[in-house]
């Protein structure tokens, strides 16, 4: 019994995990993308170049996001903690 509660809670929080991150890690994987085919068709091979447009893009979807990701993980937190009580068996 204590298994399932621990498997649902655990599942629970990868999901949340992966709806959190999903937006930043996409815009970053999307940006690292087109730079390097920037890269690639100009042969520029500076490393700057990267990661200087990563930074801004991960700074604005973070900016863009970031109150949708907090209410996602406050709703979290909330679940878990509003179900406490039924957790606890006597």
């Amino acid at each position: 019994m204590y298994e399932n509660i621990v498997l649902g809670i655990a599942n629970e929080a990868m999901l949340t995990i992966l709806l959190v991150s999903a937006p930043i890690l996409g815009a970053a994987l999307l940006t690292g993308l087109l730079i390097s085919i920037l890269q690639a068709t100009t042969q520029l091979q500076e490393m700057t170049l990267v990661f200087v447009p990563k930074i801004v893009v991960v700074l604005l979807v973070v900016v863009i996001f970031g109150p949708w990701m907090l209410n996602v993980i406050t709703g979290f937190a909330y679940n878990l903690y509003m179900s406490i009580p039924q957790f606890v068996t006597w």
